[in-house]
């Protein structure tokens, strides 16, 4: 089964991407991997500290990624799966497609204005001609209707 890889963050763009690939999911009969990855903790000198914000991390990432999966479940019934690592955020979507043969295409959220597509569209654009899976770039103002039009 292929699956589309989609980043879960914070980002406005991250809804239609995972709107993307949750459609593309359901019209190819493929899975979803909601990836979501917990940047290097500052405070390692405060064991205590890096390990309480760890798992408050934890927590928001579980609120936001059973929200996502809920709508894919009801909507398009595909059941998503949550994978959280800890890192740099684009060697993490690296060693993700490194780890599962299954994913085909990593699905990005793009910004729309004047600041740019944002650091992740970015940084993996300028490498994406190495990696070993094609990656898909859904504008982050694309209507919800658009986007049904093209998947």
């Amino acid at each position: 089964m292929r699956k589309f890889l989609v980043v879960l963050d914070d980002s406005r763009e991250c809804l239609n991407a995972m709107r993307f690939a949750a459609m593309r999911a359901a019209k190819t009969k493929g899975g979803v991997t909601i990836l979501s990855v917990i940047p290097p903790d500052e405070f390692n000198h405060w064991i205590g500290v890096g390990d309480i914000m760890r798992e408050e991390a934890r927590e928001r990432i579980h609120a936001h990624y059973e929200v996502f999966a809920k709508w894919m479940r009801d909507r398009h019934d595909v059941d998503p799966e949550l994978v959280i690592r800890e890192g740099d955020v684009v060697n993490e979507i690296l060693g993700q497609v490194k780890a599962d043969e299954d994913i085909g295409v990593l699905v990005l959220g793009a910004a729309s204005g004047k600041k740019g597509p944002g650091p992740l569209v970015s940084q993996l654009s300028r490498g994406s001609g190495s990696l070993p899976i094609p990656v898909t770039i859904v504008p982050g103002d694309l209507s919800k209707e658009r986007l049904e039009e093209i998947t």
